[in-house]
């Protein structure tokens, strides 16, 4: 089966091989010239290598950069982001910082140096070195997940979210509350998750929380509910995400404490395997699929030059399982 390349169709268009060059990366082409090129793809069944082009003055790749590749909630932005983008005729190229910041901002740099259409930052942490490289970067830059005030960011609702989840934990009244989270780092979670968590449990007269602060791993959340178990007692469990609630389970079981009898458990992130758990996980849902696909038609329209708003807001959905008493 013949290769065909790029000479090949300009010359079976009967055009020259920069019209052909400027349809494939988006430059003005005369509607019928374009139609005898998408004809001729068409009978040759060509596939332009998009990598090859990114040299180009514009480029249909989008970089997306994760701090991470084994988490369930990356795993449905990045569907999201693949998926909308592959409709209106853009690739991906995903990098995982491994939630270092420094590898973080050096994937950006090789994106940038790469050429791509534009990036997509679902960001470990903002530092000053984020927004010098953002301000100055010549393709336009979305974050997602964390606030952005210099710049243009679509996130989770993480303050309301756990606000609602410290008022429904709140309700059962719980007498000894810890707090399983991570480092201050990550401000979305770290940070203002916490605080809505902290200012629903206060709306139910719950002022004294133990805070624990970890990783994302599943052996955190289960070092950080030996720590809290052995510091005092506990009634309640709120965790951060639901990979530290999973941790949670199961030190709660080695300590010989019954969910939600002796202690209640909630988490975040409405994972599938949260409802396989005995008993179910109370957990909180973002709409990561709408946050991958409004990310995606940010950056195109940025892309376009279109107009869009500094903040977008997504929402979630409580789970109430029945790991809270």
């Amino acid at each position: 089966m013949k290769k065909f390349t790029m000479a090949d169709i300009a010359e079976m268009s009967g055009v020259g091989k920069s019209t052909v060059s400027r349809y494939f990366n988006g430059g003005y082409v005369k509607e019928e010239t374009r139609e005898r090129i998408q004809a001729v793809i068409r009978e040759c069944g060509y596939m332009p290598n998009s990598f090859a082009r990114l040299n180009a003055r514009e480029s249909n790749i989008i970089g997306v950069v994760v701090p991470t590749l084994n988490s369930k909630i990356t795993g449905r932005v990045i569907t999201s982001i693949d998926r909308h983008l592959r409709e209106q005729g853009y690739e991906t190229l995903i990098k995982s910082s491994d939630h270092q910041i420094a590898l973080e901002l050096e994937n950006i740099r090789r994106l940038i140096s790469l050429n791509v259409g534009g990036i997509l930052l679902s960001s470990i942490s903002i530092t000053d070195q984020h927004r010098k490289l953002i301000a100055n970067s010549p393709v336009p830059i979305v974050v997602m997940a964390q606030e952005f005030d210099a710049g243009i960011s679509v996130v989770d609702d993480d303050y309301q979210a756990g606000f609602e989840m410290g008022k429904y934990v709140g309700k059962s009244h719980p007498e000894h509350v810890v707090w399983l989270g991570i480092s201050d780092t990550d401000r979305a979670v770290g940070i203002i998750r916490r605080q809505g968590v902290l200012d629903g449990l206060k709306s139910c007269g719950i002022s004294e929380v133990r805070l624990f602060a970890g990783d994302y791993s599943y052996e955190s959340g289960q070092q950080m509910a030996k720590e809290a178990l052995e510091s005092g007692p506990v009634d309640a469990m709120i965790c951060a995400t639901d990979r530290l609630a999973f941790g949670a389970y199961y030190t709660l079981a080695q300590f010989g404490k019954r969910i939600p009898d002796d202690v209640s458990v909630a988490g975040f992130g409405g994972y599938n395997e949260s409802a396989l758990l005995s008993p179910e996980l109370t957990t909180l849902k973002f709409d990561s699929y709408a946050l991958g696909q409004l990310s995606a038609e940010t950056i195109l329209r940025l892309i376009r030059n279109e107009p869009v708003p500094v903040k977008q807001v997504i929402g979630f959905e409580m789970i109430p399982g029945k790991s809270v008493r």
